[in-house]
């Protein structure tokens, strides 16, 4: 049994058991637990790294092929990927291309090719060596393979620093927002956007909630979490945001369906007909679109299931 990440409590309350509902990579549960002294929600026990490993899978990130239906899809993710550019666009100063952006966990980079076609020097580091090689093919993005905490980067060379859906995965997320501390020049801005635990699709769903994402993900923050978690390591929030088209209505469908998630039907490379697919997807995106007013009226109540934050050296 582990230490709270928050308070150091080792007296956790159990609150379900889940297995790998998305890609099925295991059959196990494993144990979702809540802390009785600041309410941080996490899996407990971790699994060992080596073990950790193997439920991702290969191209857990969207790696796009020659085929119609992949460039319709990279063409719908540009769509949605435009709230995430626009907030770092305005953490890095609207139109004024100052300092260098740093992506971590890049994936295939389509956040980094967005951001250096408007015109801003932009980096990416992602686990995946495969990831990393896709970013410099497709995205003319340069990416690296490595570890934020270990990584060889100059202390204070960059002016923003992202982690869309980072810190949920890793196993010391104070050590990686320290290290990103490190790295920003002074009046740099850090972005970190998590699956929030304080949600009503949570409330609602419970076990059932993709942002769960057993084992992978190892904790569940809500946004006050993230926030405590900021300023414990010396970083103060001045701009936050509950609602993202790319992530709150599909991980809601996901959540309903998660049979029809485009992705993890990939990932697990279902057998089915280019007919089976196409109804699949359109059924998909019909459950997405229908999701989206009460993802927004849940991030119009900052109850969103996901939360956005921009934060600054304090």
């Amino acid at each position: 049994m582990s230490a709270c990440l928050l308070c150091g409590s080792e007296r956790p309350a159990p609150l379900f058991t889940a297995p790998d509902r998305l890609y099925h990579t295991t059959a196990k549960e494993f144990a979702v637990v809540r802390c009785r002294e600041c309410g941080l929600v996490r899996l407990d026990p971790q699994p060992a790294a080596e073990e950790l490993r193997r439920y991702y899978p290969e191209n857990y990130w969207f790696a796009p092929d020659e085929s119609a239906a992949s460039r319709l899809e990279e063409a719908y993710r540009r769509l949605v990927l435009r709230d995430h550019v626009r907030f770092a666009t305005h953490a890095l100063g609207g139109g004024r291309a100052r300092g260098r952006l740093l992506d971590v966990g890049c994936g295939g980079g389509l956040f980094l090719g967005m951001m250096r076609e408007r015109g801003y020097r932009v980096m990416g580091l992602d686990f995946s060596r495969e990831a990393a090689a896709m970013a410099w093919k497709r995205q003319q993005a340069p990416a690296v393979c490595g570890d934020l905490v270990n990584a060889p980067l100059g202390a204070g060379s960059f002016a923003c620093i992202t982690m869309f859906h980072v810190l949920e995965h890793v196993r010391d997320p104070r050590a990686y927002l320290e290290a990103a501390r490190e790295l920003l020049a002074p009046d740099g801005r850090l972005v970190v956007q998590v699956p929030n635990a304080a949600s009503w699709q949570f409330r609602l769903l419970g076990r059932r909630w993709s942002g769960v994402d057993v084992p992978r993900h190892l904790f569940d923050f809500r946004d006050c979490d993230l926030e405590k978690l900021l300023e414990v390591c010396g970083m103060a929030v001045v701009r936050r945001k509950y609602f993202s088209l790319r992530d709150n209505p599909a991980g809601l469908a996901s959540s309903l369906a998660p049979a029809l998630d485009p992705m993890a039907r990939r990932v697990r490379r279902v057998a089915e007909s280019a007919a089976a697919r196409l109804a699949k997807d359109l059924a998909y995106l019909a459950l997405t679109a229908a999701a989206l007013p009460f993802t927004l009226v849940e991030a119009a109540f900052r109850a969103g299931s996901t939360v956005m934050m921009e934060a600054r050296k304090r």
